[in-house]
């Protein structure tokens, strides 16, 4: 069980609307001195459209009185959700121990005020000044037309979401010191996209690494598994030395290159070894997808489905594969990119370089419902739920699907899922041979026992490298890979996820000892988005 003082839990809970007795009783007086028939239409019109400046102004002044004053009850009536209001308000007095609130708003634009606010947390006679920065929109109450603030939980503190806590107290565990693989130190502030990640090895490691607790403000998350973020340190910790399998070089070129596309995602693994070499997210949540994600990884599944082409005898690279311009499967037709030319004598080689749909969707007809499910578990090591990497992941999803989803998944759309940790592990097997389960922290420091898989012949490696080699250097991943040096690989993707007009970027590739794959939500075709970014990481070295 973690540390800390039990709070009540941020937002999902709608207040419901009483009718008030005010205007029953106008009524029967009304009746009594006989001007129940006067004319009156009822009540006042509800005011509609957007609040106006001065209902802005107004309503937002007295929604930061009242939160200054500590008067939670009265602060939650100026917003459209006053029981999840004060249920996070009391919890910000007390729970947190936030006193001394000041809140200055700043120049409106429109409905939306920003402010800032400055305000003392105070713990068993440890106090420190707490500032922030964060934001509220104001709008009109449908049943009562009132201006209200529109509640968010980021209203009290940018970082808090819908279950989240605010709490002071003995931290839950230890602080770490996380250096990387050559001792480098990693933190949040010169490495923020690896803020999450630090606090899943806190959580995990802080205890074990000899450090002892302080005393911090945190957000304590609604999963029990989520670690704490620490917002304020009150009283210092020791924190603990924790080494990770990490590369300051690589992770900063991580970095940067996910500040480039919005909602993107990396991750560089070591193939010799499986150790991750960098990790960075660049979300508006805040959410770790490198290592969590949960989504179609498109064409550059088509190394996973190669490799069961190949060991199943249906092809070689060399061998057919042809490529129409359509190919239907269980009554679902399957197209190519546009502007794909088809080739009725294409190799597989060709077809997964110029990533061909219909030349994998034709071999539907050759594979068992579960081919493609057996090469991912036994060979890869997909789709098992048995990873140990150090902190939590997922380890992908390729079911055995029927009818048009077995087509589907051989060119990763479908049922089949997997994360940027998935596809850059995907691409360290395909070409070591050897399933070696991505790790962030030595195996050794817990005693962790990897997954394991059969990995793949020399015969079926060294056809994934030729094809592989062949797309970065004259296929789809050309473009991206032309300046690297060394030896190289990639395969490019775009996965068309929940109908969204613009498909998700993906792209895997490697050189000499370092695989890399990205995800960017929404960034087109494979080398559009992903695949600068594999390319970056890539060309920075472990």
């Amino acid at each position: 069980m973690r540390k800390g003082v039990k709070a009540a839990v941020v937002g999902g809970v709608f207040a419901a609307m009483v009718g008030g007795a005010g205007y029953g009783a106008f009524n029967f007086v009304s009746a009594l001195n006989g001007d129940g028939d006067s004319g009156a239409s009822g009540p006042a019109p509800v005011k509609s459209g957007p609040p106006s400046g001065a209902e802005v102004k107004e309503t937002t002044a007295k929604f930061f009185a009242a939160w200054e004053k500590g008067q939670a009850s009265a602060a939650a009536s100026y917003t459209n959700n006053d029981a999840a209001a004060e249920t996070v308000l009391t919890s910000y007095g007390q729970d947190a121990r936030i006193t001394k609130v000041r809140i200055t708003p700043g120049t409106a634009a429109g409905d939306t005020v920003p402010f800032s606010v400055k305000a003392t947390v105070t713990y068993q006679g440890k106090s420190k000044p707490l500032a922030y920065r964060s934001e509220l929109t104001v709008v009109r109450g449908v049943t009562t037309g009132r201006a209200l603030v529109d509640w968010q939980p980021s209203v009290v503190h940018p970082e808090l979401k819908k279950g989240d806590t605010l709490i002071t107290g003995e931290s839950a565990t230890a602080p770490i010191e996380a250096v990387d693989r050559d001792g480098t130190v990693l933190t949040k502030d010169k490495y923020p996209s690896l803020g999450p990640i630090l606090d899943e090895l806190r959580a995990k490691y802080g205890d074990k690494a000899g450090g002892t607790p302080g005393v911090e403000l945190s957000i304590r998350h609604e999963a029990e598994d989520a670690a704490d973020t620490s917002l304020l340190t009150l009283a210092k910790g020791r924190p603990g030395k924790l080494r990770t399998t990490l590369g300051a070089s690589a992770q900063a070129a991580a970095e940067k290159a996910v500040k480039r596309y919005a909602q993107s995602s990396v991750v560089a693994v070591k193939p010799s070894t499986g150790e991750v070499l960098a990790v960075a997210n660049n979300r508006t949540d805040g959410w770790n997808a490198a290592f969590l994600g949960e989504v179609a990884p498109g064409s550059t599944m088509k190394i996973v489905s190669a490799a069961t082409l190949i060991d199943l005898g249906l092809t070689t690279a060399s061998g057919p594969a042809t490529c129409p311009p359509e190919a239907t499967w269980q009554s679902q037709t399957f197209h190519n990119l546009k502007g794909l030319a088809p080739n009725e004598n294409a190799t597989l080689s060709e077809s997964f370089a110029r990533s061909c749909n219909t030349a994998f969707v034709k071999f539907a007809d050759d594979v068992e419902v579960d081919s493609l499910t057996k090469e991912a578990q036994d060979r890869f090591g997909l789709g098992r739920d048995n990873w140990k990497v150090g902190i939590p992941s997922f380890d992908g999803s390729v079911p055995a699907s029927g009818g048009p989803d077995t087509a589907a998944n051989l060119i990763g759309q479908g049922q089949v899922q997997m994360s940027p940790l998935d596809m850059a592990s995907v691409t360290a097997t395909a070409i070591t041979g050897r399933f070696r389960q991505p790790v962030i922290v030595p195996l050794s420091l817990d005693d962790r026992e990897p997954a394991t898989a059969q990995g793949l012949s020399a015969n079926t490696v060294s056809q994934l490298r030729a094809m592989m080699n062949r797309t970065a250097t004259s296929g789809t991943a050309a473009g991206v890979m032309a300046q690297l040096s060394g030896s190289i690989g990639a395969k490019t993707g775009s996965a068309e996820v929940d109908g969204k007009a613009v498909a998700n970027s993906w792209f895997t590739g490697y050189r000499d000892d370092i695989a890399a794959a990205a995800m960017t939500e929404g960034g087109g075709h494979g080398s559009d988005a992903a695949g600068p970014v594999v390319r970056d990481v890539l060309a920075a070295g472990g």
